[in-house]
């Protein structure tokens, strides 16, 4: 990247090639040292920001703001079709020049529901976001600090947009499964039905759905800490875990059960794999039930049955297919039924002996 490319950039008169060139500057380089000097000089020569202090600080938190922006994109553009590629690129030539032009760095704050207040820019903005992975469908989103998040089946996360303070919190419902980016000085904590997860770089799984009494955590790689609050607000550690740890904690009893071995069993969802590892039945019904969004009841005779058997990507129907030529079950799909409102039930699935 040339100051002359910059130029030309910013007086409109780029080459279809020029233009590639500034979108894989945006992309690849955009936040490094070399190109951040590069900008702020831009930046330092409007007048927009003369009165404005802390002035490289907020200047830093506008392009993790943008990188951010530009990562969601990357997250989503697994469809190949010409208005995706077209909205991406429209992003980033957008992203190029909010970095480039400070005039537009007003609008981009209005246009984002962001106060542009000349004592405290950084700090007047409410800045979190929230990512929703639909049931059926599962999402990878990276933060800010490079963390990439995988969310299962009806999950979602609540997060700041840029990470301030000593720590990097989020707030998780439903399962996700973290590859935390390494920081020490600024541990990385996921918060879940009043329970804490810390880390500071590892990857880990952390199971929470609100209809659960439990919260679980496995841990790959590195080192966690589950902690709760009690009543006074004290610290209390429920579990320093280990890798091939998994831990589950019951929100109703406060009683913690711990066990060590295969994890894949935990964290295959993120890969598109079901794996059941002698599974109660209940436990796999309660899965295909948050995966399919269907309503599972199952007799009290097979309560006692147990599953190991690994699924790739199958619907439903062939699951439960399978399920009965294994053991002696059989099960009965019962057709939806329409609401006062006019949308529909949930399926109703009975599982029962044959």
């Amino acid at each position: 990247m040339t100051k002359e490319l910059l130029k030309i950039f910013l007086n409109n008169n780029c080459t279809s090639k020029e233009l590639d060139e500034i979108i894989q500057w945006i992309d690849k380089e955009a936040l490094s040292d070399k190109s951040k000097n590069l900008a702020r000089d831009y930046w330092k020569l409007s007048n927009i920001e003369e009165s404005v202090n802390n002035h490289n600080e907020k200047f830093d938190s506008l392009l993790d703001k943008i990188h951010h922006k530009i990562n969601i994109i990357h997250q989503n553009k697994g469809s190949k079709s010409q208005k995706a590629v077209s909205i991406m690129i429209t992003w980033f030539t957008r992203a190029a020049a909010v970095l480039l032009i400070p005039v537009l760095i007003f609008l981009f704050y209005t246009l984002s529901n962001n106060s542009f207040n000349s004592g405290k820019y950084a700090d007047s903005v409410v800045d979190s976001l929230e990512i929703i992975a639909p049931v059926g469908s599962r999402a990878v989103v990276q933060l800010s600090d490079g963390t990439e998040v995988h969310l299962n089946y009806g999950s979602k996360i609540k997060y700041p947009r840029i990470f301030k303070g000593n720590t990097r919190e989020l707030t998780l419902s439903g399962e996700g499964y973290f590859e935390v980016a390494h920081n020490t000085e600024k541990p990385f904590i996921v918060k879940a039905k009043g329970l804490n997860i810390k880390a500071t770089g590892t990857k880990f799984n952390v199971m929470a759905y609100p209809d659960d009494h439990s919260v679980a955590a496995t841990l790959v790689e590195g080192e966690v800490i589950m902690e709760r609050s009690d009543i006074k607000g004290n610290i209390k550690t429920i579990e320093t875990m280990i890798p091939g740890q998994h831990v589950d904690y019951n929100t109703n009893t406060g009683v913690a059960s711990s066990s060590k071995g295969n994890t894949k069993k935990y964290i295959a969802w993120k890969d598109g794999l079901l794996v059941f590892d002698n599974t109660s039945i209940k436990e796999v019904a309660d899965r295909l039930e948050r995966m399919f969004n269907v309503d599972i009841d199952i007799a009290g005779e097979i309560k006692d049955y147990t599953y190991t058997v690994t699924f790739v990507d199958e619907p439903l129907f062939q699951i439960l297919y399978l399920i009965t030529q294994a053991t002696p079950v059989r099960y009965k799909a019962f057709p939806r039924i329409k609401l006062p409102d006019g949308t529909f039930s949930k399926q109703k699935i009975v599982l029962e002996k044959k």
